[in-house]
């Protein structure tokens, strides 16, 4: 295996403009995605590529703080510096004097995200393989020297994780077939909060056309008999046998959700998707046990893993939404889903990498850690931006065979 060094880090601000009301919830009336990318070029010609979810002006703050806490990557071997990224990932993320913007949350985790993807992702080229199958050629040693499991040691020490690896790997063979037959999806794209019911309708018909038995509704109005009409007309569409969920993107209080989960309940939401301020543990604990049975997903503004580990241990959720994009990167993602598979909780990412590197990881999640297959989050959008989109055919993720994370870039991608 030759050695690739990294030579230079270096940022870039790509945005995408939405039109047309796609993209658009409760909270952003328009949309203008933008990812924060990191290229770790190198002495072999490999370029790793990362990148991490923002919207719109806040894009330029993250690539500045990138080109702050990337810069000591310059010099570093791509296999000596994995073989113990737990380690290396902590002293970027406890950077003496950018923690403080922190810690560990807003842009300085953002900027980590990006650079920890572009290490996963020049690990993987370097070594010819997609992330998945690189994350499950590693023992659970390897991969756990990939993880800083700081501030977990109380619910999942490294013992634990190593111990959770070892118990499914015996069992990797049943699960296995995920890989040849795909990963399901489910479409988020027929319910922005600007569409309106025509186009709310024929998005629906087209989806389920298309393969989809899972879709997602925008809610959050002013008017909350808006949230209910709308949600009535797509559950007619879609019939009694196709998930319906409903996102309202943090708009309601602790009390305005009480009333609208009561107002939705006919519609028989497969979950309830951020409910309220995603800080506010005690009020997702207090209305998980008063909406029983309906359940609660989230994870989208969830920062870290210890804000992840309180809310499973307050029960205030049910699904677990983590994102590679947001979160710090590949390796809090796994982290989180040891977290997840420990305490028997789905994870179902928020897709802010729109499914390109999270249909690496929840394959990973399935063979490895024995996590339940739910479905994956699927945004169609910026397809036409990656080199290697993904392909959903019948509603289904088809495994990935290119090496890396499938981020890269065209070089015309919006900037």
């Amino acid at each position: 295996m030759r050695a690739v060094r990294i030579t230079e880090v270096r940022p870039q601000d790509c945005r995408f403009p939405l039109h047309g009301g796609a993209g658009s919830d409760a909270v952003h009336r328009t949309a203008e995605y933008a990812f924060a990318v990191t290229r770790l070029r190198t002495d072999q010609g490999i370029e790793g590529t990362g990148i991490a979810l923002t919207l719109g002006r806040g894009n330029r703050i993250v690539c500045k703080a990138i080109e702050y806490l990337g810069g000591s990557l310059a010099g570093r071997e791509i296999e000596e510096l994995m073989a113990d990224f737990g380690a290396a990932s902590r002293c970027l993320a406890d950077d003496p004097e950018l923690r403080w913007l922190g810690p560990h949350k807003g842009v300085i985790h953002l900027a980590l995200a990006s650079i920890v993807n572009a290490c996963f992702d020049l690990w993987a080229k370097a070594r010819g393989v997609p992330l998945w199958h690189l994350l499950l050629d590693l023992t659970p040693e390897q991969l756990v020297a990939l993880l800083d499991l700081s501030y977990m040691e109380d619910c999942l020490s490294h013992e634990d994780a190593i111990a959770i690896l070892h118990d499914h790997a015996a069992t990797r063979g049943q699960r296995e077939d995920v890989l040849r037959t795909g990963y399901p999806g489910y479409d988020t794209s027929v319910g922005w909060f600007q569409y309106e019911d025509e186009q709310l309708q024929e998005n629906a018909k087209r989806a389920l056309a298309a393969g989809f038995r899972a879709l997602k509704l925008k809610v959050g109005s002013k008017d909350g008999g808006r949230d209910v009409r709308r949600a009535e007309l797509l559950r007619r569409i879609a019939g009694p046998d196709c998930r319906i969920m409903v996102d309202v993107n943090q708009q309601w209080s602790l009390c305005e959700a009480r009333r609208m989960c009561a107002a939705l309940r006919p519609v028989d939401p497969y979950w309830v998707e951020e409910p309220t301020h995603p800080d506010d543990i005690a009020a997702h604990r207090t209305l998980a046990g008063e909406i029983a049975p309906l359940r609660i997903a989230l994870g989208e503004h969830v920062p870290n893993r210890v804000v992840f580990k309180n809310f499973v241990q307050a029960g205030a959720v049910h699904f677990l939404q983590p994102d590679c994009t947001r979160l710090a990167g590949v390796s809090e993602f796994i982290v989180v889903s040891l977290l997840a598979r420990k305490y028997a909780l789905p994870v179902v990412p928020h897709v802010g990498d729109m499914g390109q590197i999270h249909q690496h990881l929840v394959l990973f999640n399935h063979v490895a850690l024995g996590n339940e297959v739910v479905f994956l989050e699927n945004i169609p959008h910026m397809r036409d931006y990656f080199v290697h989109p993904t392909c959903v055919c019948g509603g289904v993720y088809k495994t990935p065979q290119e090496p890396g994370l499938s981020c890269d870039l065209r070089e015309n991608a919006a900037s």
